[in-house]
């Protein structure tokens, strides 16, 4: 198992990528913190993959975008475990227009949680992998945050903003052996992407090289090997999961 006895804080798995993550950080070993704003379901996500995966798993309600509720999962996550190994950000929404029809609460919401969430829970958890000298954080981007895309002025905005920080992070940090890096994710099957109409899935499949949609266990498997002990001499790194949408 690549990560037995670690305890692996995961934001926004409670569905879709977050819980991919979640699951074969499970698989693999370690105990997991589910962290969503919707602790309902939340709570059943952590119960389900506790009794699949026979491991501990706890649930905290969390609004990344707030420092305070940041703090309490850290705390929370230590009272249970004693320790923290792991953090992946990947709480993150979105609130699509064109930059003239855009409003200022649909930028300032997605900037809130997407960007300023990432700042709130490094912070709170960097002290203590710090102190510990030893850790793994790994950010969600987004290959929109590379090539732009039109009508996600501010979804791509905070996106790039999570890429300077994954880059000024690790030289932060290196000193103390914690190593910071990030995964940008091209068109991933979610429920989302189950809605679109058949020509509007052909449009962006058109775009993908590898003329697919990635899995959700696409990511969990590089955030896998970012946060295991086979990664222990790269911090700063972008990788892209993308079917060759961006190079």
């Amino acid at each position: 198992m690549k990560l037995y006895n670690k305890v692996a804080i995961v934001t926004g798995s409670a569905q879709g990528i977050g819980r991919s993550i979640a699951e074969i950080f499970a698989f693999e070993g370690a105990n997991i913190v589910v962290s969503d704003i919707n602790i309902n379901l939340a709570q059943q996500t952590a119960n389900e993959i506790k009794t699949q995966y026979h491991v501990e798993v706890i649930a905290v309600a969390s609004n990344v975008s707030k420092l305070e509720d940041c703090k309490n999962l850290v705390k929370t996550s230590l009272d249970k475990f004693n320790k923290i190994d792991i953090l992946v950000n990947n709480a993150g929404i979105t609130k699509d227009n064109l930059v003239l029809k855009m409003s200022e609460f649909d930028w300032d919401s997605v900037i809130a949680v997407n960007l300023k969430g990432v700042f709130n829970c490094t912070k709170a958890v960097s002290r203590i992998m710090l102190k510990r000298r030893e850790g793994k954080i790994v950010n969600i981007a987004s290959v929109v945050a590379q090539m732009g895309n039109p009508g996600q002025v501010n979804y791509s905005a905070s996106k790039g903003g999570i890429i300077a920080m994954t880059k000024t992070c690790a030289r932060e940090f290196a000193e103390r052996n914690v190593l910071v890096n990030a995964i940008a994710p091209g068109f991933i099957k979610t429920a989302m992407t189950e809605k679109l109409t058949t020509a509007q899935r052909h449009a962006m499949i058109s775009a993908v090289p590898l003329a697919k949609f990635g899995d959700a266990s696409d990511i969990a498997k590089a955030a896998l090997f970012l946060v295991s002990d086979d990664n222990t001499y790269i911090t700063g790194h972008i990788l892209a999961v993308n079917g060759g949408m961006y190079m």
